[in-house]
């Protein structure tokens, strides 16, 4: 079920650098499952197409969703300086999210792909091991997966705290085994994750990080190479808005 509606800013605080915790009051909450995401308008007429915008915390007794992102243009510029009682469009939930498979998991973040793995951490309900990475010592929800997880690995590109190097070297170092893995961040992550689940059987999910320009699937603006035609454009390709963002690592060309 998709919802476009006025959503009431709950709070917003800064994390990190650049990086912002909005919480948003949305009946979106009852709808919206891990991996999903919202796409959120400007108040400014002159920017006609919306932010996407991955879910990081789902309340549905509260009826409300809590996305952290990065600001990186004009739009999350504009976003960042929203304040508890205003009002901001919104649309979702969107996309298709990530399915709790039974057994131990792995969930692995970076960079901004670090928010929506928490919400899917909670949910998974079992034996969990989160692996996020961060350019250096500002780790965001870092704080959140050690509640959430069963344990927590951090890797940093700078090495100020834990495995100096990326998620994959974290998980090398530790020889991480489970029944299923979960990833999100940019795509040479993806991939190097990928061949890591490959080589040791494992299952695994990926979500795509793409540039969206309608969300829903129409524009073909954010399609990925898949391994197999897709019904839609009968072409190896699939829309990330609208086929993804979550993917098995075995459809999809990273």
């Amino acid at each position: 079920m998709k919802i476009k509606e006025q959503a009431e800013v709950i709070g917003q605080k800064k994390l990190a650098e650049g990086v912002y915790s909005l919480l948003l009051k949305t009946t979106i909450s009852a709808y919206a499952v891990p991996g999903q995401f919202i796409s959120i308008f400007s108040n400014d007429g002159s920017k006609l197409l919306p932010r996407p915008i991955s879910i990081c915390e789902i309340d549905k007794e509260n009826g409300t969703l809590r996305v952290v992102y990065r600001v990186v243009g004009k739009g999350t510029t504009e976003f960042s300086s929203l304040t508890e009682g205003d009002s901001v469009e919104v649309m979702g939930p969107l996309g298709n999210g990530f399915p709790l498979e039974p057994g131990k998991a792995i969930v692995v973040g970076g960079g901004i792909g670090v928010p929506p793995m928490l919400e899917l951490t909670k949910q998974l309900g079992n034996d969990v091991v989160a692996v996020m990475g961060y350019r250096n010592d500002d780790l965001f929800l870092a704080d959140e997966f050690i509640d959430a997880a069963s344990e927590l690995i951090v890797a940093t590109d700078d090495g100020s705290v834990g495995v100096h190097g990326t998620v994959v070297d974290a998980m090398k170092e530790n020889d991480l085994v489970a029944d299923v893995i979960y990833a999100c961040g940019p795509k040479p992550m993806l991939k190097g994750v990928a061949e890591y689940a490959a080589a040791k059987n494992i299952k695994c999910y990926v979500s795509m990080e793409e540039r969206m320009a309608c969300g829903v699937g129409a524009c073909l603006g954010c399609v990925c190479e898949s391994k197999e035609k897709d019904d839609h454009s009968h072409v190896n390709n699939k829309r990330v808005c609208k086929d993804g963002p979550v993917f098995l690592s075995t459809e999809v060309v990273l």
